[in-house]
């Protein structure tokens, strides 16, 4: 249910509580809806059990930012201890299940389990650290970087390979690349189209193939040091 990199810093007994008090919340959410809104109160954590999801934010007049993508194992903060309101969105990319653990499960929990607590501690860092690339990437990076940049660590966290290239299910569309690049859909499509043309990437029947992780790395200037894998 966790991804390694989480459950490595909890015991058998720990797994054991977590999974008993998960299995009692998990929901199944269509694709394209939100799981919880900015300004909702604070729910705890979602642990994403079986499809993709995202965090972002959104202009009065719609315009979106993508924060992060969700994917299976991912642990999603949604507002605990003193937060009044949820300061982003969840929503679902495609079906997913979830299960969402409410402040008072995960206070019984954190209370009778300190492994809980640091692990949830280190998933909230973790969060941290990707928003610092994301920042990065959006901040610094040409278009053509900032495509081969979010393509790479898409790859690396769906396949948990940071050597070979393969194929990963990839069920994002051209809008939701734009909405977490800052670019426009068109310009997404043009960045695409050069990716294809440098024989990087190839996307099709939501799957992204990536024949040589090094070389999109190199063009992404990726690193994978910041993931919880």
């Amino acid at each position: 249910m966790l991804k390694p990199d989480f459950a490595r810093l909890l015991d058998e007994a720990d797994i054991a509580a977590l999974e008993q008090v998960a299995a009692r919340t998990v929901r199944d959410v269509g694709p394209r809806r939100d799981m919880i809104r900015e300004g909702d109160p604070p729910r705890g954590f979602a642990i994403i059990i079986e499809g993709w999801a995202c965090r972002y934010k959104a202009l009065h007049d719609g315009r979106r930012q993508i924060l992060s993508f969700l994917l299976p194992g991912d642990i999603a903060y949604m507002g605990w201890g003193n937060d009044s309101e949820a300061d982003h969105s969840i929503a679902s990319i495609t079906p997913v299940q979830v299960a969402q653990i409410g402040r008072d499960d995960i206070d019984m929990l954190v209370d009778s389990r300190r492994p809980l607590r640091r692990m949830l501690r280190h998933a909230v860092f973790a969060e941290a650290r990707m928003q610092r690339e994301w920042l990065l990437n959006l901040g610094q990076r040409s278009a053509y970087e900032r495509i081969a940049h979010l393509l790479c660590e898409t790859f690396v966290r769906a396949s948990g390979k940071i050597v070979r290239g393969g194929s990963v299910d990839f069920p994002l569309t051209q809008v939701d690349l734009a909405d977490a690049t800052g670019l426009t859909p068109v310009h997404v499509n043009r960045t695409l189209r050069a990716l294809r043309r440098d024989r990087l990437i190839e996307i099709h029947s939501r799957t992204l193939q990536v024949p040589d992780l090094a070389a999109l790395r190199a063009a992404g200037a990726f690193s994978d040091t910041y993931l919880p894998m």
